[in-house]
């Protein structure tokens, strides 16, 4: 079988996909993704337990990645509204970064991958904000789907 791109009509024209004859099953998506400091500046948000005048950095970073999970539907055009089941982000301290994992559960017919994709970069983003005063020299990386099951194929990198 030919693989073809989903979002994309016989017109060429931009369409939702119709998952209205999709049976419901368990769907659960993980993605990650990396807020890489220069040492200087993961060595300060350490030493201040990753706090700094805006309040609680990696908190703050799950609630605002938390939010974008509920609102994937409203930013990317195409995603569906979901009802969603699980949202759990954790963010770890390693070596001068951090690691963000964002897991996204729901019973529906279409998966949560775009979901927890958007959890990841939503996160990083507000780390990147609450950071920037430190240094503009913070980069975003890898974000990546790392798991996805339930529907028709599976996934995992």
């Amino acid at each position: 079988m030919e693989k073809q791109l989903s979002h994309i009509n016989q017109r060429g024209e931009a369409a939702m996909v119709d998952v209205s004859a999709k049976a419901v099953s368990s769907r659960v998506a993980v993605a990650s993704g990396l807020v890489v400091f220069p040492e200087d500046v993961f060595n300060i948000l350490k030493e201040g337990q990753f706090t700094n005048k805006k309040g609680g950095i990696i908190q703050t970073a799950v609630i605002a990645g938390i939010q974008a999970v509920k609102k994937t539907a409203d930013l990317i055009p195409l995603c569906h509204q979901l009802a969603l089941s699980k949202i759990h982000i954790d963010i770890q301290p390693k070596e001068n970064c951090l690691e963000i994992t964002c897991t996204v559960k729901c019973n529906e017919r279409t998966g949560v991958e775009m979901e927890a994709l958007t959890g990841v970069s939503v996160s990083a983003l507000t780390i990147y904000d609450m950071c920037k005063a430190l240094s503009h020299e913070i980069v975003i990386d890898r974000i990546q789907l790392n798991h996805k099951s339930g529907g028709k194929s599976e996934f995992n990198r």
